[in-house]
């Protein structure tokens, strides 16, 4: 939303200036984005008058030109064809940075004769293309006045960001409103009186909606004008419109620009003499088209509401007006439309024809319904006064909506839900400068909501206005009251996992990535999902949510691949979707792993990922996020996108926390990637949270004086044991003195027999009492080995 200074003050009386009024409009909400302050630019231009041109000496194309600058004359030499003795122009003193060009002036001779300064053309000045001559100004300019101020150019533009709440302050009024309100000026009154008829319109509004559908447009009103005359706008109207970037067309259109920025009330106007008699708003009928103002042709259907008559579609309602019937400057009669539309379907029109435009902007934000009554009287008054003419009596179809409300506050509720200690006096000025009528009853404040304010729909919505006009910086600091003698962790466990994984796998060499939480539906299927589709997919390869996180981690890795990137570690923390209930959302920690483990080395060859990179992977990921991996079962029950035999799930009792292994061959095949893939996916939803328990904490670290001990033991056992079991046997043993047990080595051939095999384990055993005698060892060792050969049939190997 733009406008410049003098225009706000046609609204706002005031001597605040122009820093005043940009801070305060920041307070209020209204943003200032930038201010345009073109007189900058030109400081030091001013008006010269030349009061002598004779050729130059030695230059056929050059003048020698006598200035008279105000303070003094100077001597220019020009090239300027216009440059004649009597004339004014636009006079640059040496030291003046040229805006056009950027280059600075400097004192100088120009074929042996000086130059102290410069007559400047519009294109040097910044203004235009044209060059081929110095600007000429108007014969009563004052010599030495201010350029800037002599073409209107010391007017700074003003823009502000618009909140789409706030639609009263898409009009230059509702700006000053709020800016008397937060006392930087007084509003001067609305000129909103009624502009008398002289005959009756020929031309009459008609509504033609289905039942029920009346609210498209509820109401609408036209005037009809006659023995117009349309040329040019004033230099007023013009000088505006062209500051906030607007192209003058015509008086007729450029009022309807005029008033949409002035008091927030689009308008358009027909050329009466190309309509067929009256006007209706309906919907579009299939297959009906317009060649709008913007000179392009669009295809309309039945949701969009038109304004037509009995040759067909003049307007698009709300959006923009046609080509056919748009006034030029032979338009002699005039029917002016002032309609209210639904702001719902104003946007969907807009956003199904691509068409962004100012009435647009307006209309589905919500106009002021009065304004519909008002806006024909405004708009009456600015072209009589330009274009000349007669008006006829307003006609109109439909009811203005009812729009009154009534609202009640608590005075007390300005503090308790703003934080701000004002009196019930400044409370009741604020509203009443806003427009809000407010009376006091049974121990309460009842304001009447003004019709331009349909934001406001409740008790809170009165105390932000109080608040905000009274200043937020107002509200004082207040420290929050501490509960405990402690501050509670901002995250709680549960949402500390997502960064402990990330941190996890990152150090563990992976890279995350970020992918869609949707994929195309036939891959979500090869992962046991493709049931949630989406009704409205950005793209039509990607339909599904993703059941799992792989098939994206994959298709990213197959990327890299064709672009010789082939050993690649991707993790991904996120959502994952089984079905379409918030049940079947939860959060999931995926990786891969792909080619070989490492970069080629010297000393120590690289070897293919397997699956037991993923085992670990998935194993560290738990344990970051509190499971007790040491308890966890190893299954080999892994989902079918696994390879069979090369893969596993990690469970607590039924709960399944984790899968991990090779990916099946078919998997890799659908997405043209190249094997070793292993993966894992972590369900770190399902981890269980730690168990607050009381007492004593215990020390992290529990260190022991004593030396540990360490003991091999050998066990052959069936081929299809896993060594999990053994280690778990092993550690049950005795847990008191059992630091850790791993496996060091697994042996099959000779002389163990037919389907057996060896398993050795390495057992520490940590004393924190007293040194371990040989008794003892021997004690402990004769459980491990009882306690194998218990859990799994294992015997001692000799």
């Amino acid at each position: 939303m733009k406008f410049t200074l003098s225009w706000l003050k046609d609204h706002l009386e005031t001597e605040a200036g122009i820093e005043e009024i940009t801070r305060r409009l920041t307070a209020l909400g209204l943003e200032v984005e930038g201010v345009e302050d073109r007189a900058k630019d030109f400081a030091g231009f001013t008006v010269g008058h030349v009061t002598d041109c004779a050729p130059h000496p030695n230059a056929d194309r050059l003048r020698v030109c006598m200035v008279e600058t105000g303070s003094g004359t100077v001597q220019v030499v020009c090239g300027a064809p216009n440059a004649r003795a009597g004339m004014k122009g636009v006079f640059a003193p040496a030291g003046s940075r040229i805006p056009g060009t950027g280059l600075d002036l400097k004192k100088g001779v120009i074929r042996g004769v000086e130059s102290n300064g410069m007559l400047c053309s519009a294109r040097e000045m910044g203004l235009g293309e044209d060059h081929d001559g110095i600007i000429e100004l108007p014969a009563d300019a004052l010599v030495g006045q201010p350029f800037a101020a002599v073409m209107g150019l010391d007017d700074p533009v003003i823009d502000i960001a618009i909140t789409p709440d706030r639609a009263d302050c898409l009009g230059v009024r509702g700006v000053a409103r709020d800016l008397a309100a937060a006392g930087v000026g007084r509003l001067k009154p609305a000129k909103l009186d009624p502009v008398p008829g002289r005959f009756e319109s020929p031309i009459r509004w008609h509504r033609d909606f289905p039942e029920g559908a009346g609210d498209a447009c509820p109401m609408v009103v036209g005037r009809y004008f006659r023995n117009l005359r349309n040329g040019p706008s004033p230099k007023w109207l013009q000088d505006r419109l062209t500051a906030i970037g607007l192209r003058p067309i015509s008086a007729l259109v450029d009022i309807t620009n005029y008033v949409t920025f002035d008091l927030g009330r689009p308008l358009h106007v027909f050329d009466a003499a190309k309509l067929a008699g009256d006007l209706t708003m309906r919907f579009a009928r299939e297959g009906e088209e317009i060649l709008a103002l913007d000179d392009r042709t669009y295809r309309l259907d039945p949701s969009m509401v038109v304004i037509a008559d009995a040759k067909g579609v003049h307007g698009i309602g709300g959006v923009m007006g046609g080509e056919l019937t748009g006034c030029t400057t032979e338009t002699t009669e005039m029917f002016l439309e002032v309609a209210l539309f639904d702001p719902v379907r104003v946007a969907a029109t807009g956003r199904k024809l691509g068409i962004e435009s100012d009435a647009r902007y307006r209309f589905e934000r919500g106009v002021d319904p009065v304004s519909a009554e008002w806006g024909a009287e405004v708009a009456a008054r600015l072209v009589l006064e330009i274009c000349g003419g007669e008006a006829s009596e307003t006609v109109s179809a439909g009811a203005m909506p009812a729009w009154q409300r009534q609202l009640s506050l608590r005075p007390e509720r300005v503090s308790g839900l703003g934080g701000l200690d004002l009196p019930e006096a400044e409370s009741v000025r604020i509203l009443d400068a806003l427009g809000f009528e407010v009376e006091r009853q049974d121990g309460r404040l009842s304001a009447a909501v003004p019709s331009w304010r349909g934001d406001v729909e409740g008790e809170a919505d009165l105390v932000e206005e109080v608040v905000r006009v009274a200043g937020y910086d107002r509200i004082p600091a207040v420290p929050l009251e501490r509960t405990t003698p402690l501050p509670e962790p901002a995250l709680t466990p549960a949402q500390r996992r997502t960064g402990l994984a990330k941190r996890t796998l990152a150090a563990r060499g992976m890279l995350e990535a970020v992918t869609y939480s949707f994929m195309p539906g036939d891959l979500a299927e090869l992962f046991g999902g493709g049931d949630v589709r989406l009704a409205n997919p950005i793209s039509a390869d990607l339909d599904a949510m993703r059941p799992s996180i792989l098939p994206n981690l994959l298709t990213a890795a197959a990327r890299n691949a064709t672009r010789g990137f082939p050993d690649v570690a991707l993790f991904e923390v996120g959502p994952q979707y089984a079905d379409e209930t918030p049940e079947g959302q939860s959060l999931a920690a995926s990786g891969l792993r792909t080619g070989q483990t490492g970069p080629r080395h010297w000393q120590a060859p690289p070897r293919a990922v397997d699956a037991f990179d993923a085992k670990a992977d998935a194993q560290a990921v738990l344990a970051a996020c509190g499971a007790p991996v040491d308890n966890l079962q190893v299954t080999t029950d892994a989902p079918s996108w696994y390879h069979p035999g090369r893969s596993g799930v990690l469970r607590l009792g039924p709960t399944v926390l984790a899968c991990f292994g090779e990916l099946h061959p078919r998997i890799l095949r659908r997405l043209d990637l190249k094997g070793p893939v292993v993966a894992f996916e972590a369900v770190l939803d399902r981890v269980p949270l730690p168990r607050g328990k009381g007492g004593a904490a215990r020390p992290l670290l529990q260190a022991s004086p004593f030396q540990p001990v360490e003991r091999d033991f050998a066990f052959v056992v069936d081929e299809g044991v896993p060594a999990d079991k053994l280690i778990r046997a092993a550690k049950g043993a005795d847990k008191a003195l059992i630091a850790a047990v791993g496996v060091f080595d697994v042996y099959s051939g000779p002389n163990i027999g037919e389907g057996k095999k060896s398993i050795a384990l390495s057992v520490t055993l940590q004393p924190t009492a007293q040194t371990l005698t040989d008794a003892e060892i021997e004690a402990v060792s004769a459980k491990i080995v009882a306690a194998v050969a218990k859990a799994t049939g294992g015997e001692l190997r000799r």
